[in-house]
């Protein structure tokens, strides 16, 4: 009779014919690199910048020039976008009793604009550069050390190598 509640590891349903995998095809992938906000202004968990110090995770994967580039690109973005935010949200904040709330539409809208022009601007870089050092760079939310509150960071991802194995 068999055994209903035992529980099987995936591929022990075969009798135990499970097939071994070469160490060889098993590649380590390094934990992805964090780029927190280092602005002085956070405005829907998106902060006004980002920091330009080169990670140590990306030392011989990516030219510092080119990394600095591309969080230039990024927090050229968020300058021109970000101040008009704030502004709105000020209006919003003043408003927001007479409006029931509503007033705060405006920034949240625009937060989803600014996210989506560097999830834009990312995707261009990763297309043009990183995919072929076997980087992904994308926006991503990310809990506070500090606190339970939730904040953008970047997130730069290591891209697995697949090896091509011809058989014999």
């Amino acid at each position: 009779m068999a055994d209903f509640d035992a529980i099987y590891e995936e591929g022990e349903e075969n009798n135990g014919d499970v097939e071994a995998v070469p160490e060889s095809t098993v590649s380590l992938v390094p934990d992805p690199v964090v780029i927190r906000g280092a602005g002085n202004m956070t405005i829907f968990g998106l902060s006004n910048r980002f920091e330009c110090e080169f990670p140590s995770g990306l030392v011989s994967r990516v030219a510092p020039e080119e990394y600095k580039a591309t969080i230039m690109r990024a927090n050229s973005v968020l300058k021109k976008t970000l101040p008009v935010n704030v502004k709105w949200l000020f209006c919003g904040c003043v408003c927001c009793c007479c409006t029931l709330g509503c007033s705060l539409w405006p920034v949240i809208c625009l937060s989803k604009r600014t996210q989506h022009s560097i999830d834009k601007l990312l995707e261009w870089e990763n297309s043009r550069l990183y995919h072929k050092l076997g980087l992904h760079w994308r926006l991503t939310k990310q809990r506070c050390d500090s606190s339970s509150m939730m904040e953008y960071v970047l997130q730069i991802e290591f891209i697995p190598k697949i090896p091509i194995y011809k058989p014999d």
